[in-house]
């Protein structure tokens, strides 16, 4: 049985931060790729971005690039997504996903969306 659950949004102002979690059941965590999507009302859904299994790398979205940063720990079946500098347009539900594909190709690091999903938290940026 695979579980993803994701904790930690809320109400921030522009300019503020947050913190999200991802914990993982049910897969061996520490050799899995991971992913971090969000999505607005009325948008698709998209990659906010990824990490390796060992989270020495990285990828993100241009528009997150520079002031997010995605993190785990193995120890605790957990990723990290945390947000700093958020601005309105990042209001959104944002979703962990476990299970998917990932390679290197011409020094970036990718990953491939996978089967399981959390049911998302949301992130409201407002004054």
């Amino acid at each position: 049985q695979v579980q993803v659950v994701e904790s930690g949004g809320g109400l921030v102002q522009p300019g503020g931060s947050l913190r999200l979690s991802c914990e993982a059941s049910g897969i061996i965590f520490s050799i899995k790729a991971l992913g971090w999507y969000r999505q607005a009302p009325g948008k698709e859904r998209e990659l906010v971005g990824c990490i390796d299994s060992s989270g020495g790398r990285t990828n993100y979205g241009e528009s997150v690039k520079g002031r997010f940063t995605i993190s785990r720990d193995n120890a605790k079946n957990t990723m990290y997504l945390q947000m700093n500098s958020l601005k309105p347009e990042d209001t959104a539900v944002y979703y962990c996903n476990a299970g998917g594909g990932s390679g290197y190709l011409d020094g970036n690091f990718y990953y491939m969306q996978g089967p399981y999903w959390g049911q998302g938290t949301q992130v409201t940026v407002s004054s």
